[in-house]
């Protein structure tokens, strides 16, 4: 038997007896089997250097509507989709983005966002409190670098939900915005309840009534991004409408069981007419729709404590790792409310977010002020 790469010869008297011979290799015996592709592979991505600045305040369906820098009320605005470089990276109302392809705003042009800028603020709700459920892990990003948050809510049809306002006090501080009360509907109630109950905050406000000038809101909007929620029903939309006339966002009538139904559909920023006279930036608002609750499952059991700063001094005396619930003996917050030192309803909605966190309330729970029962 003769093995691999030798072969066989037959005698020159064609006798039986082989001859072997070590077969010699060369080059032409080489074979090299092509790659996939022989492009070098390369994470070097495109400068853009000719990219404008743009800043996002609508968008709908994978097509995002932007506004470039410096351009004024009047200017179109620019129709944009995502580009592949940006990988998973979401682009929600607020963002500031980087532009390029076709920045006309020409009917039927179509540009790239291909970078976003870092985002000074973020603020996020979840569906639910707790973070173990699908729920309470799915986060939504309400805007991006927005300076403030307007917590719109009426002072009566429908009552004030204080807890509802804790809630977005709370995520709030968690994003690093600054929080304004808006109460609506000042003449049909007065707002010393609510007042009273957030006294310790010293929390600006401003009262809305149907026939009342804005020009307070409306220096307190100016030279910023503003976002305003609230239920349904109590007057956000139409205190949009009075805001950027030319907004046109639906309004929609209160139940008679006091819960309005939902007017907006999603979010959308609008430009704030100039002011007569002025030259500064009017400032630009976030309208969101009504929501129904304000989840905080991403905010951690710190920041939410500093959602309430009338009871953060109080827990320097509790032990380490005080959950302060209500049956923690050496919990010093009871205490710090026993000696008149913060409301006892704010100790209430603190520890029934608490609950509601470890899933052992409905997020919707709320705590009501005094001189408004359910």
């Amino acid at each position: 038997m003769v093995g691999d790469g030798d072969r066989q010869e037959l005698t020159d008297d064609g006798g039986a007896d082989l001859a072997t011979k070590r077969r010699e290799y060369d080059e032409d015996d080489v074979r090299v089997r092509p790659g996939k592709s022989s492009r070098p592979r390369t994470r070097t991505r495109p400068r853009h250097a000719d990219a404008r600045d743009g800043f996002v305040f609508a968008v709908d369906r994978g097509r995002y509507t932007c506004v470039l820098t410096g351009a004024g009320p009047d200017d179109p605005t620019v129709t944009a989709m995502r580009a592949r470089e940006l990988g998973r990276k979401s682009v929600v109302v607020g963002d500031r983005v980087a532009l390029v392809g076709d920045t006309s705003g020409a009917a039927g042009a179509l540009a790239r966002i291909v970078r976003i800028a870092p985002r000074h603020s973020v603020l996020r709700r979840t569906a639910e409190d707790d973070a173990s459920t699908a729920e309470g892990r799915l986060e939504r990003v309400v805007v991006a670098n927005a300076d403030q948050l307007v917590i719109v809510s009426a002072l009566a049809d429908p009552p004030p939900r204080t807890g509802f306002i804790d809630r977005c006090l709370v995520a709030a501080y968690d994003a690093d915005i600054e929080p304004l009360l808006c109460l609506t509907k000042a003449d049909l109630a007065g707002p010393e309840a609510v007042l009273d109950y957030y006294t310790e905050l010293e929390l600006p406000y401003v009262l809305i009534r149907p026939d009342s000038p804005l020009d307070a809101l409306r220096s307190l909007l100016a030279g910023r991004v503003s976002v305003l929620v609230g239920h349904s029903g109590v007057g956000k939309s139409t205190l949009v409408n009075r805001l950027v006339p030319e907004a046109d966002r639906a309004v929609g009538t209160v139940s008679a069981i006091g819960r309005g139904r939902h007017t907006s559909t999603s979010a959308v920023a609008l430009r704030l007419p100039a002011l007569p006279g002025a030259a500064d930036d009017p400032g630009w608002i976030v309208d969101t729709p009504g929501v129904r609750s304000f989840g905080l499952a991403h905010v951690s059991a710190e920041s939410l404590l500093h959602g309430f700063p009338d009871l953060v001094e109080a827990t320097a005396d509790c032990p380490a790792n005080c959950p302060h619930t209500a049956d923690e003996a050496d919990c010093t917050l009871d205490a710090w409310v026993a000696q008149g030192r913060a409301d006892p309803r704010r100790l209430a909605s603190y520890r029934r977010l608490l609950a509601s966190r470890s899933g052992d309330l409905e997020p919707r729970g709320e705590v009501e002020p005094r001189g408004h029962p359910e």
